[in-house]
């Protein structure tokens, strides 16, 4: 890194990769030639786990909501408006647009559902925005999961869901530490797309990054009208 080579303490702050493109026409994400993050290997395949952590408690929610919605619905959830939907880490075209709840009266209501990728879930959008573990819990609380038949919004927190998910991500929490090629020290920790949400690793690694170091070199997805303004105008703001 430039500023290593001009003696100048920096560190680097990246977005971990997700299967789905490290398998599609993408590939992986941890740089090419010289520039490039190791061991690339086990970073781009798993890593620590932090988005199988992540995706075990999006998929908590939703099986806590068909769960209510099975026993007697007192929130009054209607089942034709949630939003939620359920998330695997791979790209599968054919589990987009599903049809849960099949099978008989114990496996609870049909109804029209879906996957989205991992990274597309609220929980890595919050979960790279929080900034300690109970800021955390607040923000997955809030998450709007669907609407009542009266149009009313409803909140993981109403379904008591916030404080179970929360345990599930202390561990995939903290940041994961690696190093470049040229051995300086880098933070890989979270990843939310940028089309549909800010697009830039955690919060709380750049924050300890710049703890460490008098450089922080950071990545913000997309150009400078998308990465751009959403790492000025949310992710610095934090």
């Amino acid at each position: 890194m430039d500023f290593v080579i001009l003696e100048k303490k920096a560190m680097v702050c990246l977005r971990e990769p997700s299967l789905g493109p490290c398998f599609g026409m993408k590939g992986g994400a941890a740089g090419g030639g010289y520039a490039q993050v190791i061991p690339m290997t086990d970073i781009n395949l798993h890593f620590t786990g932090d988005f199988h952590a992540i995706g075990a408690a999006h998929n908590l929610l939703s099986a806590l909501i068909d769960n209510h919605i099975h026993w007697d619905n007192q929130l009054n959830i209607d089942p034709r408006r949630i939003t939620w939907k359920r998330v695997v880490d791979m790209n599968d075209r054919s589990l987009r647009d599903i049809t849960c709840g099949l099978g008989g009266t114990g496996n609870g209501i049909p109804r029209q559902s879906g996957f989205d990728i991992t990274v597309a879930s609220e929980i890595m959008a919050v979960f790279c925005l929080a900034s300690d573990i109970d800021d955390l819990k607040k923000r997955i609380g809030n998450i709007v999961i669907g609407y009542t038949r009266s149009n009313e919004p409803i909140r993981a927190k109403q379904l008591k869901a916030d404080g179970a998910i929360s345990a599930l991500l202390k561990d995939a929490f903290q940041p994961n530490l690696v190093q470049t090629l040229e051995n300086n020290p880098a933070f890989i920790h979270g990843g939310p797309f940028a089309n549909i949400a800010h697009g830039c690793n955690s919060v709380v690694s750049t924050k300890t990054a710049l703890k460490l170091a008098d450089y922080v070199v950071t990545e913000a997805g997309f150009g400078a009208d998308l990465g751009a303004e959403k790492f000025f105008n949310i992710k610095c703001r934090k």
